[in-house]
């Protein structure tokens, strides 16, 4: 099969499950040479007045997918340890079947994955737009599928979750290129999909280039911006709670990362996944450490024990913590120069470099 007929096949098969009420047009634009939306596009969105819990938006996300019959699947272990450090996104579950060309996957299913990635969008001071953050939880849908229709399905299945959230068809637009791109073993097709202006997510069809019938697909959203756009609240007020206005939000969104990562049973090291830790702890500022930081990692804790399960409880991960802003206070302490020589407090030279 020809790669690209596989972006038009898709096209005609997301026609054939959408039906009538939705309508397909071409697009002249960068990131879209076609649009589908529905034909009673144009009406406000009011949003819900409740704002569900961390836990009960994924338990509403959970009996959703199953009723579509599609089952959660447990988390993929943070520490990643292969292409990258760390869980970067739940696709890496399809790996072995994507990338390796073989049957089988790692998880399958609805995925809320937490995972950690310092590549979202910033302003021109360096700090993260609103809607983005270093360590957020992945919701996903990933599977392996036999045939282009499963993907078109998937589609389907996924209008009718968001349903269930409070979003309406009406207010939801999906876009993408006829086109096919390739990254190495994996080549596929991408859907965009927006609630009125604000993009929430993509869906992936993907394959093996090798072997092109092993196919998958991998839906990807982030549970934090599902519940900014059903809101439409503050985004610092939506994920830091009642902290939002109680130190920036770059240091908000540290002790985030931190919360997870220590949770997880990642502790700071000089290198490897470790040393991730380290660096995102030095981004804390030591006197908010020995303040106390009990109250906001407990939040945090909860929000990320909503989706996976944390083998360190949160009464560690500040002992961690405190530690490890301390022990930095002393290396930085020991990087006193004089006459440009690396010297101890005791005025001897060191040969080693501290991390």
């Amino acid at each position: 099969m020809e790669s690209h007929s596989r972006a038009h096949q898709a096209v005609a098969a997301l026609r054939q499950v959408l039906g009538p009420q939705w309508e397909f047009s071409r697009a002249d634009r960068a990131n879209r040479t076609f649009e589908i939306r529905h034909r009673d596009r144009g009406t406000p969105y009011i949003p819900p007045r409740s704002t569900p819990s961390w836990t009960e938006l994924l338990t509403t996300l959970t009996t959703a997918f199953a009723a579509r019959g599609v089952m959660r699947d447990e988390c993929l272990p943070l520490r990643w340890g292969r292409e990258t450090e760390l869980t970067i996104s739940a696709v890496q579950a399809l790996d072995p079947l994507l990338k390796g060309g073989r049957t089988l996957t790692y998880r399958t299913g609805f995925l809320p994955q937490p995972v950690v990635r310092f590549t979202g969008d910033r302003d021109e001071r360096g700090d993260l737009l609103d809607g983005f953050l270093t360590a957020f939880v992945n919701v996903s849908r990933v599977q392996r599928i036999t045939s282009i229709g499963d993907y078109a399905e998937a589609l389907d299945d996924w209008l009718f979750v968001l349903s269930q959230l409070g979003f309406h068809a009406r207010h939801i637009e999906i876009h993408g290129r006829v086109e096919v791109w390739h990254r190495r073993q994996v080549a596929g097709v991408t859907l965009m999909f927006n609630h009125m202006d604000l993009t929430i997510g993509d869906l992936v069809l993907l394959w093996n280039t090798e072997n092109p019938e092993r196919m998958a697909l991998d839906l990807g959203t982030g549970l934090e911006r599902l519940a900014w756009a059903r809101t439409r609240r503050d985004w610092n007020e939506l994920v830091f709670g009642s902290f939002a206005e109680a130190a920036p939000a770059s240091v908000l969104d540290a002790v985030r990362t931190a919360t997870l990562l220590l949770g997880s049973g990642i502790t700071p090291s000089a290198r490897g996944v470790g040393s991730v830790a380290r660096r995102v702890i030095a981004t804390i500022p030591p006197g908010l450490v020995r303040l106390g930081t009990s109250a906001i990692v407990r939040m945090f804790h909860q929000h990320w024990a909503a989706s996976a399960n944390l083998p360190v409880p949160w009464p560690a991960i500040c002992s961690v913590m405190e530690e490890e802003s301390a022990s930095r206070s002393v290396r930085t302490s020991l990087r006193r120069r004089v006459g440009g020589e690396l010297v101890t407090p005791d005025g001897t030279g060191a040969s080693c470099q501290w991390s």
